[in-house]
């Protein structure tokens, strides 16, 4: 089928996103305030992708890129496929630092396209879409709704409720140059957690959701903690302990690793090389930012 449209390129940008939050694992995550900007514009014979800022060198730049596969993805869905697609995208989230940037990729590519096809989708569709390509749907989650996200899956696909924080808070990142997929970060985590552990998550995440939700730093300095993730993570990446000590000892109210590492976030009033990235949590989601006619 002939690929047909008014609009001639569309402009994404997609919030950073920290996932976890201590002991939510999997189904809590929280937007920051960190931008990847993506143009897809629809010119051209073939594919052409490039990359600036963030990833230059280490994202691929053909149709395996994230960006595109999430694009290709739901216009094959519709039947349609575009004789030219341009992606130009403008990153300053860092790749495989627990800032979710694979999300941010593969929501990027399905919100272009959808409003390229005249936004047939929404958000509750495109979330399935993007967790089937990421793999799971906490940071994805966060990017499409903005705020504090819960997610809980069932047997109808996925139940999110999105939250607005009163307050923007301080969060300081600390990212040391130690790359590890969140692929093989999950392959080193038990098959089974005790009883014991389990209640402790349990009890802790309802009360992170609780103080995130009324930025009460003083309960979340008490709460944000873990025990089905964090400890077998942490051992992997070079100073990453004594790091995270060393936060709460500098006096953050709380840290956590964000989702499966390296990267380590604390939330403030205000050996291993690392960059540090001081930023304020978000409510703003993932958004068009243009549109451009044919023509």
């Amino acid at each position: 089928m002939e690929y047909s449209t008014v609009l001639h390129s569309i402009t994404v940008a997609v919030p950073a996103t920290t996932a976890n939050l201590g002991p939510g694992f999997d189904c809590l995550g929280l937007t920051l305030d960190l931008w990847n900007e993506v143009t897809v514009s629809l010119e051209g014979e073939g594919v052409h992708i490039s990359v600036e800022g963030e990833g230059v060198g280490r994202l691929p730049a053909d149709e395996t890129n994230p960006i595109a596969a999430g694009a290709f993805a739901l216009l094959a869905e519709y039947q349609l496929k575009p004789r030219g697609i341009t992606i130009a995208s403008r990153n300053a989230v860092p790749p495989e630092s627990g800032l979710g940037s694979s999300a941010t990729a593969a929501i990027a590519g399905l919100v272009a396209a959808n409003a390229l096809l005249g936004s047939p989708l929404r958000h509750r569709e495109m979330m399935q879409r993007a967790v089937d390509q990421e793999g799971h749907p906490d940071n994805v989650a966060a990017a499409l709704y903005g705020g504090l996200a819960v997610v809980a899956r069932d047997e109808a696909g996925f139940i999110v409720r999105h939250y607005k924080l009163p307050r923007l808070l301080d969060v300081v990142v600390v990212l040391p140059e130690h790359h590890s997929a969140t692929h093989e970060a999950r392959a080193q985590l038990p098959p089974s957690v005790s009883l014991q552990d389990a209640v402790f998550n349990i009890g802790r995440t309802a009360l992170v959701i609780d103080a995130l939700r009324r930025s009460d730093l003083e309960l979340l300095s008490r709460v944000m903690d873990d025990r089905l993730h964090q400890t077998v993570r942490l051992a992997s990446i070079p100073g990453a302990e004594a790091a995270l000590r060393a936060g709460r000892t500098a006096g953050a109210a709380a840290v956590a690793l964000s989702g499966a590492g390296p990267s380590l976030i604390g939330f403030a009033e205000a050996g291993v090389k690392a960059r540090a990235l001081t930023l304020k949590t978000t409510n703003r989601a993932a958004r068009l930012k243009a549109r451009h006619p044919l023509g």
